[in-house]
């Protein structure tokens, strides 16, 4: 009896091994991964929204801001997280509790263009610096995307603290 007890437990200890593990995985990873895609979607619509605060503030800026804008708007959807087996037109929204994330929508932009600028760049170096380091984490196919939007925002940094029209 103690032979059957101990058999029968160890072939549902067994059979409960194998099949959580594999499915339990999975479901941890695609967790794992659309919390962090949903994080970055967040981080990229602060950023737009910071970009459409300084333009607000300093129209005379929209050229100069306006094709780094752009760029900024289209992470969110490359960045937005999709369910296994749905196509790149079927993206999840973001959770209920991913957008009631406060937004800074209440920080002053500040009121000199040069200030506006480098406040936008410190934004855009700080959230590149954010993804490289979510990069260890992240699995394949997303620490690739976090790498060439992280790429982006340090270029974006770098052309907001230079001198647009100036020789070198």
């Amino acid at each position: 009896m103690l032979v059957t007890a101990v058999g029968a437990g160890g072939a549902a200890l067994l059979s409960g091994c194998s099949g959580g593990d594999d499915s339990s995985g999975a479901s941890t990873e695609v967790s794992l991964e659309r919390r962090m895609r949903e994080g970055a979607v967040r981080d990229s619509e602060d950023l737009l929204e910071r970009y459409d605060r300084t333009i607000a503030a300093h129209p005379d800026l929209a050229g100069r801001l306006g094709p780094l804008r752009a760029s900024v708007a289209a992470h969110p959807a490359a960045l937005a997280f999709v369910e296994p087996g749905r196509s790149d037109e079927q993206r999840a929204s973001p959770s209920p509790s991913a957008s009631a994330t406060p937004s800074r929508s209440g920080e002053p932009v500040p009121p000199k263009a040069a200030d506006a600028l480098a406040e936008l760049a410190d934004a855009e170096r700080s959230l590149a610096q954010t993804r490289t380091v979510a990069l260890a984490g992240a699995p394949g196919e997303l620490a690739r995307l976090l790498a060439s939007v992280a790429a982006c925002g340090a270029v974006h940094a770098y052309l907001l603290t230079s001198n647009p029209g100036a020789r070198p």
